[in-house]
C-alpha cells in the first residue's frame, strides 16, 4: 500500500532519533489529503500503529524501537534499511539539483515608451 512507502520514507527523513507513532500517523495523513479527498485520521494511526507493531518485532527487523516509549526508527542494522536510506537520499537530491536548474526567465515588465 501507499502508506508503507511513506511510512518508510518518513523514517528515513527522521534519523537516529525516530518519531513518535502520532507524529508518524499525522505526517501520513498530510501527505494524503488533497483538495477533494481527505483520509479518516483514526483509520491511519490504526494502519501506522500495526504497521510499526508488525514490523518491529525482531532485532533484524526493518524498524526498531528506540529508548523512549512510543518512537521508532529505521534500523541501522539492517541491509535493507541502509538500501532504503539510501534510496531515498538520492530522489531527494535529484530532486534538489532539478530545482536549482537556471530556468529562463521571460519579461514580462511593461515598457513605457511603446
Amino acid at each position: 500500500m501507499a502508506y508503507d512507502r511513506q511510512i518508510l520514507q518518513i523514517l528515513s527523513d527522521v534519523g537516529e532519533l525516530g518519531i513518535g507513532v502520532q507524529h508518524l500517523a499525522k505526517h501520513v495523513y498530510n501527505m494524503n489529503c488533497t483538495f477533494f479527498f481527505q483520509p479518516d485520521l483514526q483509520e491511519i494511526r490504526n494502519y501506522v500503529r500495526k504497521y510499526l507493531l508488525r514490523n518491529s518485532k525482531s532485532a533484524q527487523s526493518l524498524i526498531e524501537r528506540t529508548g523512549r516509549r512510543g518512537y521508532y526508527r529505521l534500523n541501522k542494522n539492517n541491509a535493507d534499511a541502509r538500501q532504503l536510506m539510501l534510496e531515498f537520499r538520492n530522489t531527494r537530491i535529484q530532486e534538489v539539483a532539478e530545482d536549482k536548474e537556471e530556468k529562463p526567465q521571460a519579461d514580462f515588465s511593461l515598457s513605457l515608451f511603446d
